[in-house]
């Protein structure tokens, strides 16, 4: 297992947020406890001491580059919403020569522990994994990614919501959105994910397929708490994670 092996933050923020009741800001830089969203996420993978931390943005982007003037930041331009495959492409220029892992998160995902992200981490260097997506058992699944697997338990696909058969629908563990990558094989596969879904958007899961197709294998880590993974998409889900924060602080 390599653990000093080079690493690469891709941080996913270029969302409008529509349901966050604020045309002037972007999702990510709604406040918690004075500090914005995405600093929270910046941290984390600060505290991987990452290479490259990168921050893709799109919608209102000069807000999220004000907010980040003073972190070690590189920026990528997502000036089209088409999924998040196509935002981490829009990475691929400034990572063009990196040789390492790459770990894909949420801007809108601010109770994540870097214990978590070191597991995930430990998973993918000991199973040797071409990609390990980080999993949650959820309550209530609804509008999740589903994560199927295979009759002998191992990773088979994600299958969006929306695309969801009415037996996907009863799995209850998700994609929590956060992955790690080997970066070689993670753009090598990336151009090839198509678009043929109910939202028309090129899905990162979707290059999942592709990496075990071409011969690659791909790991699951399981996060303790479905709490840690859930992302920010409401006014009272802002609030409900700032009274967490909060909580933990006391």
């Amino acid at each position: 297992m390599n653990m000093s092996q080079e690493l690469a933050v891709v941080i996913m923020a270029a969302g409008k947020g529509t349901r966050m009741k604020r045309d002037d800001i972007p999702k990510v830089c709604n406040l918690i406890l004075g500090k914005p969203l995405i600093q929270y996420v910046v941290d984390q993978a600060k505290s991987l001491s990452a290479t490259k931390i990168i921050c893709i943005v799109g919608h209102k982007q000069e807000v999220v580059r004000e907010a980040l003037k003073a972190e070690p930041v590189l920026f990528a331009e997502q000036l089209q919403q088409l999924g998040t495959g196509h935002a981490v492409l829009q990475t691929a220029e400034l990572l063009a020569d990196f040789d390492g892992d790459v770990i894909v998160l949420s801007g809108d995902v601010p109770l994540l522990r870097e214990s978590t992200l070191r597991a995930l981490l430990a998973k993918h260097h000991s199973g040797n994994f071409a990609a390990t997506v980080l999993t949650a058992i959820a309550e209530n699944p609804t509008g999740y990614g589903r994560v199927v697997r295979t009759s002998d338990d191992y990773f088979d696909q994600v299958v969006e919501h929306k695309d969801a058969t009415e037996k996907q629908l009863s799995i209850a563990e998700i994609n929590s959105g956060i992955y790690v990558f080997d970066g070689q094989n993670l753009f090598a596969e990336l151009n090839k994910v198509g678009n043929s879904n109910a939202q028309g958007e090129y899905y990162l899961p979707d290059v999942l397929p592709l990496l075990q197709k071409a011969g690659a294998k791909v790991g699951v880590e399981i996060c303790e708490t479905f709490a840690e993974i859930q992302g920010i998409n409401t006014v009272d889900e802002l609030k409900t994670v700032e009274a967490k924060i909060l909580a933990s602080q006391e």
